[in-house]
């Protein structure tokens, strides 16, 4: 019988460090718990990463795992509009798109709960 599960934002479970190269962005995902990790690697693959970007275009998306840091690192190609000297966009160093991955949805069973971010005991 499969276990009830919650779906919740991605941000609830990880926290982003993001950091760029000419057109390229780099985006770290941390578990906030080493018990969450497992969860990240299954749902938040290359494939469902590309998909949230799919606005931005990216050229290709790598997802490195570092599981003795319960973390994850995705480089994507193409989404900063050419990189920092080329790029009109306002957020040229793209910043702010960890928050974008951050906002992917993520199916958490219920005994994971408490180790979300929020909960009275995570």
């Amino acid at each position: 019988m499969r276990q009830p599960s919650h779906r919740v934002p991605l941000f609830r479970a990880a926290h982003g460090r993001t950091g760029d190269k000419g057109d390229r962005s780099n985006i770290s995902v941390i578990a906030w718990h080493p018990e969450l990790y497992p969860l990240l690697v299954e749902q938040i693959t290359p494939e469902a990463v590309a998909a949230q970007f799919r606005h931005r275009a990216p050229s290709g998306v790598q997802r490195f795992l570092l599981p003795r840091l319960h973390a994850m690192n995705f480089v994507l190609d193409g989404v900063l509009d050419g990189g920092v000297n080329d790029a009109l966009n306002l957020d040229a160093h793209g910043k702010a798109l960890s928050f974008l991955l951050l906002d992917m949805a993520l199916e958490v069973p219920e005994a994971l709960l408490h180790r979300l971010a929020g909960s009275p005991e995570g």
